[in-house]
């Protein structure tokens, strides 16, 4: 499976990155960076010293020029910086060649157009890089098999939080990837027909990063190198209580979608309104044909072990 991921650089997103590179049946033909939940220079830079400590400095990375409506607040996007001062990365030098970064858009749309194949895209991000890209050229659409997307939120309240986003815009109901820019995810729902299956707080609530994963993750770090990386970075985060494994669970679905229960097909759509539920996404007679995921197979056991088992590298 020929996989492009279009990330915002949060700590989750890494390690989803991380993860995707020990998946035998994935090939990763690039990563596409949004500076979105994240900081563009130390967000790139970042990305860089981790493929560095994996061994993948192949995998080409690229910043996209997007932007949203609702900018990510600035205590959020500092992850990036924190993640790169980390112990096994603190002494792994940036990349001497940047900047200027890639250009995200230009790799979107250059590996698009080589691919042989349709290619899967991992989507843990706002939508904007992609509603971008096939604006301008929309017969790209014939390339994409799948586009596994981790936004929203149905039956659940949103993640916007009232201490950080004045009110209005905040409501109860928006999560984040579809907040930042709600008009690109209507451009999508409304434009495209590939299959789109979608991770929305409903399922990803329920992957939180919980101590026994990371006792876990600690007692292998000294004989497994991405062990360690993923310790050090969840550490970072363990203390936030709304903080999940948003992306990494997305993830999975990839390579071992028997982890979750089958998907529920729904028609979606999203308010683009300003108004007080910008960002919203529900069910909607004429939406979006989706595949919704809300559930694991089992109580989430298999989702962590798969997991640790994968950092057994």
């Amino acid at each position: 499976m020929d996989v492009i991921q279009i990330q915002d650089a949060a700590i989750d997103e890494y390690m989803s990155t991380v993860l995707l590179t020990t998946m035998e049946d994935v090939n990763l033909l690039g990563v596409i960076i949004v500076n979105a939940d994240s900081i563009a220079a130390p967000a790139m830079q970042t990305t860089w010293k981790i493929l560095s400590y994996i061994g993948r400095k192949d995998i080409p990375v690229g910043l996209s020029s997007a932007r949203g409506l609702n900018p990510f607040p600035w205590e959020y996007r500092s992850d990036c910086v924190k993640e790169g001062s980390i112990d096994v990365l603190k002494t792994i030098p940036d990349n001497p060649k940047w900047p200027p970064f890639p250009d995200g858009d230009k790799l979107l749309l250059d590996l698009l157009q080589q691919a042989k194949e349709p290619v899967t895209l991992l989507v843990t991000s706002p939508m904007t890089p992609l509603s971008n890209l096939l604006t301008a050229h929309p017969k790209l659409a014939s390339k994409i098999e799948q586009v596994v997307w981790m936004g929203g939120a149905i039956k659940v309240n949103g993640n916007l939080d009232p201490a950080t986003v004045p009110n209005p815009p905040w409501n109860n109901c928006a999560e984040w990837n579809a907040f930042w820019d709600p008009m690109s995810v209507d451009w999508v729902f409304r434009n495209t027909s590939f299959p789109l299956t979608v991770f929305p707080l409903d399922m990803t609530n329920q992957a939180a990063i919980k101590t026994s994963f990371l006792t876990s993750l600690a007692n292998q770090s000294d004989d497994y190198k991405l062990s360690a990386l993923a310790f050090q970075s969840y550490l970072l985060v363990s203390w936030e209580t709304f903080y999940d494994m948003w992306d990494v669970v997305t993830t999975c679905y990839l390579t071992r979608p028997d982890l979750f229960k089958p998907p529920t097909r729904m028609s979606l759509t999203i308010d683009t309104e300003f108004d007080d539920h910008q960002g919203c996404i529900s069910k909607a007679r004429k939406g979006r044909q989706s595949d919704v995921i809300f559930n694991f197979s089992d109580d989430g056991t298999g989702f962590y072990d798969y997991v640790l088992e994968q950092f057994k590298r």
